[in-house]
């Protein structure tokens, strides 16, 4: 492989304001606000409440004509390519920030937003501006419009669309790429990536993947292609089975963390840090020697091993990367909606958990990291979810539940919710109309040494944070759980 040639930040700089200062001889939308009221006026799978989940629906010819119609943009870049049920935006995060940190133009898509739809798609850790997302908009339009006499593209196409179309603009060396649904259909689905990742695997969205875990698994690993490096971590066997066999299959030299690659983690309370997680991994190229995991809990130790081990296949591949650069930048890393701490009067904490195994792995992350006395968790999800599974998961570490709805389209209604828990677990409960009434119950319930925890759905949480966003330092440490609480 050609060795890769960094862009200096200079030079990157003038070209971004370059491509930004062109003007459209013809615009479609002459404010902001007139542009993504059309954009989200597109089809939108995220909101619907009965989705089908077939080539039909999930249509990468579709995908692949949008992006003829404005250049081809995700063939002007390098990519990274992440596809799993939980820990993705996190295992993302952690690659795209190490590679920021070795001076490389890095690209970062990611989904859902927890607040601002600019939070999908950032370079170098800042989000898209509104001038340049009107500037993708009008250039996007007339494509979108010629489309729709026939098979009208939807949200999510539109938007990782523009996502390729920015990191082209910018010359990104590489862009780290979410998946949205699944992997197989997925829209982002249309690249060949230098490296591949799939994170922990569970059940979620069994509407559209299925109920198993190997159907899930084959939906995932449709991410593969051919000769691209895959990483993964440890799975079930059902599912690992099927990751091992469509790997061989379509001819993606897979390893896994743990167990082709020298891996292991630790958890640790330091004076320094309070409680932590760190993490070792040791390859033929790369020495990770106890490294401190940024984000809490046992996952995201699993997720930053993934991290390092991909961006370890990068610099196999002809990357330079300096392991001390790629500590510093992870190092760095913070996440919005992920453990982070929106008041401390009462304590408030929201969390994106939003299956039965981010349920469970949040609640020991808390029991590890943070100290009270009893913790009340406001819980909302969608209707296509675990929700067995979620609210089973519950009542292992809740002292009290209080049931609400998020302002999505597909939320379950709070008194179901309701229903449901005290016939699976036995136990009392409370339901509340909004998030509003949620949170006045709680914390007539509280004291200071209790912690409100706010979780189950992104909407949710998103809506939790706008609440109490005014009172926070914009993308701040200070919005992580205290090191030491």
């Amino acid at each position: 492989m050609p060795k890769v040639v960094k862009t200096t930040g200079k030079k990157q700089a003038k070209k971004r304001a370059s491509k930004v200062a062109k003007v459209e001889s013809k615009k479609a939308f002459k404010s902001y606000k007139e542009a993504i009221s059309y954009l989200y006026a597109r089809t939108n799978y995220e909101t619907e409440t009965a989705l089908r989940y077939n080539v039909t629906t999930f249509n990468l010819d579709r995908m692949e004509k949008l992006l003829s119609l404005v250049g081809n943009p995700h063939k002007k870049i390098a990519t990274a390519h992440i596809a799993g049920t939980k820990g993705k935006g996190s295992t993302a995060t952690m690659l795209a920030r190490m590679l920021e940190a070795n001076g490389y133009n890095v690209g970062l898509y990611t989904s859902p937003h927890v607040v601002h739809l600019h939070e999908r798609i950032a370079v170098n850790s800042k989000m898209i501006s509104e001038r340049e997302m009107l500037g993708l908009l009008n250039r996007i339009y007339a494509p979108i419009e010629k489309m729709s006499k026939t098979e009208a593209p939807t949200f999510f196409e539109i938007m990782t669309a523009m996502a390729f179309m920015h990191f082209a603009d910018v010359k990104v060396d590489i862009a780290v790429i979410e998946t949205g649904l699944g992997g197989r259909l997925d829209s982002t689905n249309v690249i060949k990536p230098e490296v591949v990742g799939i994170t922990s695997l569970s059940i979620d969205h069994q509407q559209q993947l299925g109920k198993t875990l190997d159907s899930i698994a084959k939906e995932k690993a449709g991410i593969f292609k051919r000769g691209v490096p895959a990483v993964t971590v440890q799975q079930d066997p059902e599912a690992m089975e099927v990751l091992r066999t469509h790997a061989a299959a379509v001819k993606a030299p897979l390893s896994v963390t743990g167990h082709d690659i020298d891996f292991s983690y630790r958890f640790e309370n330091s004076r320094e840090y309070g409680p932590h997680m760190r993490v070792c991994l040791t390859t033929p190229t790369s020495s990770f020697e106890h490294l401190r995991v940024p984000l809490h809990g046992k996952h995201q130790a699993i997720n930053c091993g993934l991290a390092l081990a991909m961006l370890d296949k990068l610099k196999s591949s002809g990357y330079e990367i300096d392991n001390a650069k790629a500590i510093e930048g992870l190092g760095k890393v913070w996440l919005p909606g992920r453990m982070e701490m929106i008041c401390d009067d009462p304590r408030i904490m929201i969390d994106g958990a939003h299956n039965a195994a981010s349920i469970q792995a949040l609640i020991h992350a808390i029991g590890q990291s943070v100290s009270y006395d009893s913790m009340v968790i406001i819980f909302g999800c969608n209707n296509d979810k675990d929700i067995v599974g979620m609210l089973d998961k519950l009542q292992y570490g809740a002292d009290k539940v209080i049931f609400t709805r998020s302002t999505s389209p597909k939320a379950m209604p709070p008194e179901d919710l309701a229903d449901m828990y005290t016939e699976i677990c036995g136990k009392m409960c409370q339901s509340a109309v909004s998030l509003g009434e949620a949170l006045q119950l709680a914390k007539s319930a509280v004291s200071k040494e209790d912690l409100i925890c706010i979780t189950g759905s992104f909407y949710l949480v998103g809506e939790a944070k706008k609440r109490f966003e005014s009172r926070l330092p914009a993308n701040s440490q200070k919005n992580m759980v205290p090191a030491a609480v």
